[in-house]
């Protein structure tokens, strides 16, 4: 079965004479329609095929792709995505089909998904983006703004009840589904009166105390007799995950008494899983009191364009400072590195360093220094890295003894005992200490450009073009805000997807257009 072509010459009923300049211009449906046969050639998608002549679609790139691209960029699902095709006229033009042609399967967008993560180009819907954005001089390199957003996940945050009941059957399942004789020898080693078939929280008394206690014990127990069972044995491959997260979850929340008696623990596990359908998934938070669950959308956006040039998608609870190698992996190579703009999330000095040492200028606000006492503040002390001193208020000068972390401190407590300024330094009996941060030349440079004249007026001309264009990301739920599938492979797709029909939106306002050159920005 040969590979779909798009048609090259079509009926009178053609979607795109009937639409004619209703069609706007500068919009990512005209786009699509006067040159997304060059966007999507029918050999787009041809090395997602290269292995097996078996199965290859009829349906054209063209038209697959442009699906892809307007689905995540309206925030649709599937289904939802091909009704469009069927019944608007601007998809029609925009996949180049004829009116009243029908919509394929659903489920061929979810096999096309999979081979392209399965590609050489996985990203290639995003990636083909930024490949006419330098051609046509869109994408400049003076700049690049860092943000994160979270995406809100596809399931059910579980309690820690279901998660032992659910990694449990997990296991088992996972067992039977290969025959593996090792399914029987776990159940025989269970004891709870449960057969773990169906999914749910088991019957339980949940207002009496004893009740939920021996529930719980009991279900550690039998996690831990199915992870003794299959201790030294040779587990089948597909099974070798659910062993994995069935050891996680059994110490994640759980601790065992002085009585023999395995209790939930008061405390949060640092790297604690959330749900067993999507174990990737995991808590985050935006601010002390903003706490969402799922994952993070890490973006790199060239401020003068507004357009996206790369975004990585991370569990809810990577800091954002640990994504942002990832998002200027692309740029490292490059002689003439961007400023890097970020808020106080890139401003510590590990972050600073690293970035600097890769080439990078990083310009990213730092936070107040603050004590909470409401006594005399870090930078109210002189610290001297030459001469390795710190000198205080009052003018007395310390030596620096070096810690560990490659930091140090500086004690005055000899000072202190005498110094007229004591009620306002300390009230420490042992006198004020001070620490010196590992990076501390790093930040001592950072804050004093932050004093430049000029530096809050060009922070703050680029730096709000981030947050703009991250509501444009999230103004759509599915494939935006929210995940719309599970695990994190998966996600990033849909943000790539999401990345690219942005980035295609975003080049047709500015004027994008094929001419015998090649890609041009009109007026450019």
């Amino acid at each position: 079965m040969a590979l779909g072509s798009a048609k090259v010459q079509q009926r009178f009923d053609n979607p795109r004479e009937i639409l004619g300049d209703r069609l706007r211009v500068g919009s990512i449906y005209r786009l699509l329609a006067d040159h997304g046969h060059a966007m999507f050639p029918d050999d787009y998608f041809a090395d997602c095929y290269t292995e097996s002549l078996k199965g290859r679609p009829t349906i054209p790139a063209r038209v697959m792709a442009t699906v892809m691209v307007l689905q995540a960029f309206e925030g649709l699902s599937d289904r939802e995505a091909c009704d469009r095709l069927e019944v608007d006229l601007r998809w029609q033009a925009a996949t180049g089909v004829d009116t009243g042609a029908e919509a394929f399967h659903p489920t061929a967008l979810v096999g096309q998904r999979n081979r392209l993560r399965a590609s050489s180009r996985p990203r290639r819907l995003f990636e083909d983006t930024k490949v006419v954005a330098t051609e046509t001089g869109a994408m400049k390199g003076r700049a690049r703004v860092l943000d994160s957003t979270p995406i809100f996940d596809a399931v059910a945050t579980e309690d820690t009840v279901t998660q032992l009941r659910a990694s449990i059957r997990k296991l088992l399942s996972a067992l039977d589904q290969v025959g593996s004789p090792l399914a029987a020898t776990v159940r025989t080693a269970l004891v709870r009166d449960d057969d773990y078939a169906t999914p749910g929280k088991p019957p339980c008394d949940w207002d009496d105390r004893a009740a939920r206690e021996a529930l719980v014990d009991a279900l550690v127990r039998d996690a831990l007799s199915a992870l003794d069972v299959l201790d030294g044995q040779e587990i089948p491959a597909t099974a070798t995950s659910a062993v994995e997260l069935l050891a996680l979850v059994a110490g994640q929340d759980t601790e065992q008494g002085d009585d023999g008696v395995f209790r939930i623990v008061r405390k949060v596990a640092k790297d604690r899983v959330i749900s067993t359908v999507d174990p990737e998934a995991r808590h985050g938070h935006k601010s002390r009191n903003r706490h969402f669950d799922g994952y993070k959308a890490h973006l790199s956006i060239d401020p003068d364009s507004e357009l996206i040039d790369e975004v990585v998608a991370t569990p809810a609870n990577t800091p954002d400072r640990d994504a942002a190698s990832g998002l200027l992996a692309p740029l490292a190579e490059k002689e003439d590195k961007p400023e890097v703009l970020g808020d106080s999330a890139y401003a510590d000095g590990a972050t600073r360093d690293t970035l600097e040492a890769q080439g990078f200028s990083v310009t990213a606000k730092c936070p107040p220094v603050r004590n909470a006492t409401g006594l005399f503040t870090k930078d109210r002390f002189s610290v001297d890295l030459e001469t390795g001193t710190v000198t205080c208020p009052a003018g007395q000068r310390v030596s620096i003894n070096p810690t560990r972390d490659g930091g140090g401190r500086a004690s005055f407590k000899v000072h202190c005992r005498t110094c007229p300024l004591r009620r306002a330094c300390t009230k420490s009996r042992s006198g004020r200490t001070i620490s010196v941060h590992p990076h501390e030349a790093v930040l001592q440079r950072a804050r004093a450009e932050q004093k430049e004249p000029g530096w809050a007026e060009r922070y703050r001309a680029d730096r709000p073009i981030v947050e703009r264009k991250i509501a444009h990301f999230v103004k759509r739920p599915w494939g935006g805000r929210r995940a719309r599938t599970r695990g994190k492979e998966r996600v990033a797709t849909d943000l790539d997807t999401r990345a690219g029909a942005i980035n295609w939106a975003r080049l047709a306002a500015l004027g994008l257009r094929l001419d015998w050159n090649g890609w041009v920005i009109a007026g450019a």
